[in-house]
Parts: structure tokens; sequence; C-alpha cells
């Protein structure tokens, strides 16, 4: 398994926020009935960036998440990728865009190998008539990829071949975050990426963001965990009441600044504009 890293080894990138933002939402609105979910939210991930959007239970930011990984569609506002305007209306909308997600819940099947996961709706097929008419699996194809896209990342696992039911919290996500790198060419999200883990598959998780982002492709992260967001993000969004009430930076600001903006005690004038020119 990959060592732990110190917390000022943010990956060796520095984020640039004078490029234009990889992905971006303006004036993003999400209405159910009478609730608003989401109240002209911005949000933006630059190159070289791991952000962390954070805030109180129904602040919107998972459904903000939603909407830039394609799961929900935004009643107003649009979402921009590389400064362009996408129509994103499906998850599948968001892959082919080379968005990835990695879910809470992980979306792993126990039931199959390592491989199978990682192919997951994109299985590989033997060239010829035996893979384009009896759809015959390259599986030795599939297992040696997913070989090495496991060695790259320094994921210790014994085969491929490994059922995911025996594997455990830290190893599903890796294959997980494996799945969404092998096949994410803009921006990798993800969702509360250690709930539930103990410590040590923590701080492997933590460093498989790091490689992700060190690998040319920014990260998205969602996380109730302060202490760790601190740790591993190199800017902080902070939602509130279904509108970006802030952002601050774990190298310039503290906790409680952060705790401050999602619990209204404190409010901050800048635009992240004026944040990141000063950043």
């Amino acid at each position: 398994m990959i060592g732990a890293t110190n917390d000022k080894e943010r990956t060796g990138m520095t984020p640039d926020y004078t490029a234009t933002p990889v992905l971006e939402a303006r004036g993003i609105s999400k209405y159910y009935g009478r609730i608003t979910a989401l109240d002209h939210a911005d949000f933006a991930i630059y190159p070289g960036e791991i952000v962390a959007i954070v805030g109180d239970n129904g602040a919107g930011k998972s459904t903000l998440t939603k909407i830039i990984s394609g799961a929900l569609v935004p009643d107003t506002g649009s979402v921009l990728l590389n400064g362009q305007p996408v129509h994103l209306q499906s998850p599948l909308d968001a892959r082919e865009h080379g968005i990835e997600t990695v879910y809470q819940t992980l979306a792993v099947a126990p039931a199959l190998d390592i491989a199978s996961n990682l192919f997951l709706g994109r299985e590989k097929r033997v060239r010829g008539i035996l893979g384009t008419v009896f759809r015959k699996l390259d599986k030795r194809g599939m297992h040696r990829q997913a070989h090495e896209n496991l060695s790259t990342l320094k994921i210790g696992l014994n085969s491929t071949s490994q059922l995911v039911e025996t594997l455990s919290g830290g190893q599903r996500q890796g294959v997980a975050v494996a799945r969404a790198i092998s096949w994410s060419r803009k921006v990798v999200i993800m969702d509360e990426p250690t709930a539930a883990l103990g410590v040590q598959e923590s701080s492997m998780v933590l460093d498989l963001i790091r490689q992700v982002r060190a690998r040319g492709i920014p990260v998205a992260i969602i996380s109730h965990d302060m202490p760790q967001v601190f740790k591993i993000a190199d800017r902080v969004q902070v939602m509130r009441l279904g509108c970006r009430a802030g952002t601050a930076y774990p190298s310039q600001d503290s906790m409680e600044d952060v705790v401050g903006l999602i619990t209204g005690a404190r409010t901050q004038q800048k635009s992240e504009a004026d944040m990141a020119s000063e950043s």
C-alpha cells in the first residue's frame, strides 16, 4: 500500500488559478417543488487543483455534485468544460466528456472480480468475428490492463481475479478510484471518499487522491471530515443554504474560519476570483 504523505506534500503540483477552469458551474439553481436545493450557486475547479466542497447537511453540496456529474439537470444556470458550455443530461454524458465520479456507495459489483469492475460498462471484446458477432470478452486483455493500472497506483492487491466482495473497505475504494482514473480525461469527483474507513485506509485513499492530481487530473471531493480536508485540499468551497458562502485556502485560513462560513457566523465579501489572485 501507499505510505502516508506529509501534510505539506500536496502532490508537487501547483493549481493554476489564472487559467480557465477545467469545470465550472455558473448560477446553478435546483428546485423540488417549493424547496430550493440550490440558489444560483457557483463552482469552479482549476488545473492542478484539489478542491473540497463542505457544508452542513442540506447546504446543497450533494445536489451541486450531482449536477456537475450529470446525475441531475439544473433548473437554471450553466455548466462549462474548459470554458465551453456543455449539457449534461446523465452520468453517461459526463463520462463521455471525461468527468468521472466515485460515489460514496462506490458503485462496485461485489460478486465480480477486480478487472471486471474496472471495465464495468466498458468491457473490451476480442478482435474479429468472435468479438463483433459473438461479443466474446477479451478477459485476458482486461486483466492485463487492470494489473497495469493498479500497479501504477501502487494498490497492493494479490490478483485482478480476486472478487471485490473479499476486499477491505480501503481496497474497494482503491478499485473505484482506479476505475475513475482509468477513464477520466478531465475531472474526478469523489463523494465522501474516506467515509467509514479506518485511519490507515483513509491515509491510503488520500494518497490515491494525490496521485490522481499528480497525473494531471484535478479532483473535487465532498467531505465532512475537516482535518482531512485541510490535509488534502488546495481550496475549500463552503456551501450554505444552497449558495456558495465563501472560499478558504488551507495554506492561509483556519478550520475555525471555515466553520464560521458553514454556520453563518462569518461572511466573506471577496469573490472567488479575488481570493484566487491572492493565493
